[in-house]
């Protein structure tokens, strides 16, 4: 993970001191591009995965309502600090709760 992060950080820093360079101006669409094919990619491949698929009913919804939780916990935490709280409390009680077997 480290390495990962440092790479990332690596690619910053030569984006800055290279960010004049008429050719890096075009990275920027193909970047894009990049993304969106290995959505698509990661997307055939959890597909193609069958104990994925079989188990996505069960945490499906698991991660359906940490979705929204954390949807509406940004929505509120934009109104206040309060909201973010109240929607991490909802998570750890539905999800994290000692002694309950899930």
């Amino acid at each position: 993970m480290f390495t990962i992060i440092s790479i990332m950080f690596i690619g910053i820093g030569i984006g800055y001191l290279m960010r004049n360079v008429q050719m890096l101006q075009k990275v920027e669409k193909s970047a894009s591009l990049t993304i969106l094919l290995l959505l698509f990619v990661l997307g055939v491949s959890i597909g193609s995965n069958r104990l994925i698929v079989d188990n996505l009913g069960r945490f499906g919804w698991q991660a359906a309502v940490l979705a929204s939780l954390s949807i509406t916990g940004s929505m509120l935490a934009s109104l206040s600090i309060t909201g973010s709280m109240l929607a991490s409390l909802m998570v750890f009680h539905i999800f994290f709760k000692k002694g309950e077997k899930r």
